[in-house]
């Protein structure tokens, strides 16, 4: 495989994983897409502004291309989760078009250098960073994106029942309603008789 072909196929991970986090807000309202369904707030929207400040900082900042994307609370550039939640301010027209301009800018990036080019992490270790290759900055954004698109999977979930992976290739066992209330008793039944 050459630098070219392995470039490439990075980059078609991070963005089938880009699809799947978008692809759990359609169709929701916005209350739905707001509201917080763990005990630490994790919702639809926040985790699509989170993941817009994390291309803005790797891709962007990193590499000395800022991006003017939501400021990320890891860099101390804003209040604790300020990324992860969405004000009533700002619009889901808004945020999804940002991490839209997030991708094209962190594509561009991806496509300027080669994969041993290094860059700067601001805040990290040191006055100057932390010194970060663009194939180490692919990787961990693939992890980070991918994480995050499995979290979208389980809220969306309990939000309405949605899952799967994306729209015509849901990746999971066929069955119907009946079927999976079977399978979810089953599973129950495991864990009740395992404790």
């Amino acid at each position: 495989m050459t630098t070219s072909e392995f470039k490439t196929d990075l980059r078609v991970h991070l963005q089938d994983a880009r699809d799947a986090l978008l692809w759990k807000l359609e169709g929701l309202s916005e209350y739905d897409i707001r509201r917080p369904l763990t005990p630490t707030g994790t919702n639809l929207l926040g985790l699509v502004k989170h993941a817009t400040g994390a291309e803005a900082l790797y891709f962007g900042a990193t590499f000395g291309r800022p991006f003017d994307g939501p400021p990320l609370w890891i860099t101390g550039d804003a209040e604790p989760n300020a990324d992860l939640w969405a004000t009533p301010g700002e619009s889901r027209e808004h945020l999804v078009g940002l991490y839209r301009k997030a991708w094209v800018h962190s594509d561009a990036t991806i496509e300027s250098r080669e994969l041993d080019a290094v860059g700067r992490l601001p805040g990290g270790e040191g006055a100057e960073g932390s010194e970060i290759t663009l194939h180490r900055v692919l990787v961990h954004m693939i992890a980070e994106t991918g994480r995050h698109a499995g979290h979208a999977d389980v809220v969306r979930e309990l939000i309405d029942g949605t899952a799967g992976l994306r729209v015509g290739d849901d990746n999971l066992a066929q069955g119907d309603a009946t079927w999976w209330a079977e399978h979810r008793a089953r599973v129950e039944r495991a864990a009740r008789e395992a404790g």
